[in-house]
């Protein structure tokens, strides 16, 4: 009989899920089996994830009674949800819930919570220094998140509430690298001023929700912040220029220019890196170096993160000669 402690893990083929499902996976002394939870069992992610010994299962967070047999007998749950799939915070509330009693119906030893601070906390409705958004947000895709963490406490779910940070991925998948600009320069494009900017390998969060789980008890009940590195616009184009070989400008704007972009959830976006530049300090306080590299050793700085995946950062010159 399998005596190996079963984690569930919702959004396994997305980035934070599928870093955690190869970081268990990849422990093969642990203690730890993966049970993937996905709506598509048949997705080439899925199919890679039971290649590599992961038990895969088919749920759907919309649906609580899916995620109840997908969480029966697991001892632990990483819990997500990904607004910008619908860009509806009412419906993360919703999934949260769902998660939170599935886990509590089926008896789960131990939550992790992928979640965001509430900014209305600290920047309330009423203040005008950014817009409210789709008429009771500030960042809708942080707020929602940050109302839903009360689901699991009022239930009495053992949840670890998980604040995660940048993903340095945005520069490949989110369209967030190097772009030229008007000057025939290289920019990466932040509303950051001269504060810093948590950030950190997608791998990275799931490695550190393995130990969470892995360190158990210790963790439970608390709110843990993690990050790779604490860096400025400039110290991030600093880096790009060395790894990427060619010079690459910080290009700061104003919060209100960068809501004006009018891409979807540029406005979303324009008011939580305006939170992160306006409250630096709570922020990156919240995401210390210190205590993230005390629960996963191996956090990659950007650097060493560039290191690797230098080459998948598109860039437009790049695209250019790809068309011509």
């Amino acid at each position: 009989m399998d005596s190996r402690k079963i984690i569930a893990v919702v959004g396994a083929t997305g980035a934070q899920g599928g870093g955690l499902c190869r970081a268990i996976l990849g422990d093969k002394s642990g203690g730890y089996a993966v049970r993937a939870v996905t709506r598509n069992t048949l997705s080439g992610k899925a199919k890679e994830l039971k290649k590599l010994g992961a038990e895969v299962v088919a749920a759907d967070v919309d649906d609580v009674e899916s995620l109840e047999r997908a969480f029966h007998g697991a001892h632990g749950a990483f819990c997500v949800t990904f607004f910008w799939e619908h860009f509806s915070p009412g419906k993360e509330i919703a999934e949260a819930n769902n998660m939170a009693v599935a886990a509590k119906h089926a008896g789960v030893k131990h939550v992790i919570w992928s979640t965001f601070e509430d900014t209305r906390n600290l920047v309330p409705l009423g203040d005008s220094r950014m817009p409210t958004l789709q008429g009771k947000y500030k960042v809708p895709h942080f707020d929602g998140k940050g109302e839903a963490n009360h689901l699991f406490t009022k239930l009495g779910v053992p949840t670890t509430f998980l604040l995660t940070s940048f993903y340095w991925e945005n520069l490949i998948h989110f369209g967030m690298g190097p772009r030229r600009g008007a000057d025939g320069n290289l920019h990466i494009t932040l509303p950051m001023g001269d504060k810093k900017l948590p950030g950190i390998a997608s791998e990275d969060i799931g490695k550190c929700a393995y130990a969470i789980f892995r360190r158990g008890l210790e963790f439970t009940g608390k709110t843990v912040g993690i990050a790779g590195d604490h860096l400025t616009g400039d110290q991030m184009a600093a880096a790009l220029t060395k790894a990427l070989k060619r010079e690459v400008r910080y290009n700061d704007v104003s919060p209100d220019d960068y809501r004006g972009f009018g891409f979807p959830g540029a406005e979303d976006l324009g008011n939580m890196f305006q939170f992160k530049r306006d409250f630096e300090k709570e922020y990156c306080g919240a995401r210390s170096l210190e205590s993230s590299r005390a629960i996963n050793p191996s956090m990659r700085t950007f650097e060493a993160w560039l290191a690797e995946n230098r080459d998948r950062i598109p860039l437009e010159e790049d695209a250019r000669r790809a068309s011509g």
